[in-house]
């Protein structure tokens, strides 16, 4: 067989491999696997946000998942190792797999990208893009939309080394849509030394704005510290003012009354 076949032959076991992976730890936030092939067998990596529902109860699961693989794709003793995403917001898989999840459930595809491009931001990552393609807001015929927050770079070796990509597919009523995320999780060194202008100018007038808001907070806090105090305690009344007006009044008789 050519060497060429060989590469294909193994590029379509391993996309199945993740396929059928994928189906089974979906509950468990699946990211993605890596395949390291050693002297005593293949070593199959799984990362995903809960090791836990993975491995299962005394690692039962687990077990049961690597008898299957065996018999199902033909690896000579197989071994499964799992590891932990530490924050799921940075990985594009699970964020294009809870999107996705979310338009099953009927939720308006625009308030999603929207909530995950905010909470990807906040996780700390440099730019996120959500492309969003199929039947959506019940509309007959396929259209896309793509929604984007931050930098994020599409060719060369920053694309290459700094930014995630990952896929999901929806099935909805109308037909299949596919949710594509790419996130660039890190800034390159010229970036940070400001080589990159546009970049460099977006985070200089965000600071510029968070430096301002504070400096009024500050200004109106200390404002409020010297402002004298309103006094509103009650002054004593003297004890002959007291008494006079606690005496009865007498009442005079009126003309003709007497």
């Amino acid at each position: 067989m050519a060497i060429e076949k060989t590469f294909v032959k193994e590029g379509i076991k391993e996309s199945l491999i993740e396929d059928f992976l994928r189906e089974k730890f979906k509950r468990a936030g699946y990211s993605h696997t890596e395949i390291q092939r050693t002297p005593i067998g293949t070593r199959i990596v799984v990362y995903a946000n809960k090791p836990g529902l993975v491995i299962g109860r005394s690692g039962r699961y687990i077990n049961s998942i690597t008898d299957e693989v065996k018999v199902k794709f033909g690896f000579e003793n197989p071994m499964i190792d799992v590891r932990e995403v530490e924050n799921p917001m940075l990985d594009a898989n699970i964020v294009a797999a809870r999107i996705a999840d979310s338009l099953e459930r009927g939720i308006n595809y625009k308030r999603v990208c929207g909530f995950y491009l905010e909470k990807v931001m906040e996780s700390g990552a440099i730019g996120i893009q959500i492309r969003v393609a199929g039947k959506m807001a019940g509309v007959e015929r396929s259209r896309f939309q793509k929604f984007h927050e931050g930098f994020i770079a599409h060719s060369g070796d920053y694309a290459e080394k700094f930014v995630d990509k990952g896929y999901a597919r929806a099935m909805l009523k109308p037909g299949a849509v596919g949710v594509q995320v790419r996130i660039m999780t890190e800034a390159p060194e010229d970036f940070k030394t400001g080589k990159t202008t546009k970049w460099a100018r977006g985070q200089e007038a965000k600071k510029v704005a968070k430096d301002a808001e504070d400096a009024k907070v500050a200004a109106e806090a200390a404002k409020e510290a010297e402002a004298p105090a309103v006094e509103t305690a009650v002054q004593p009344v003297p004890a002959e003012q007291a008494a006079e007006e606690a005496q009865p009044v007498e009442e005079k008789p009126a003309e003709g009354q007497e």
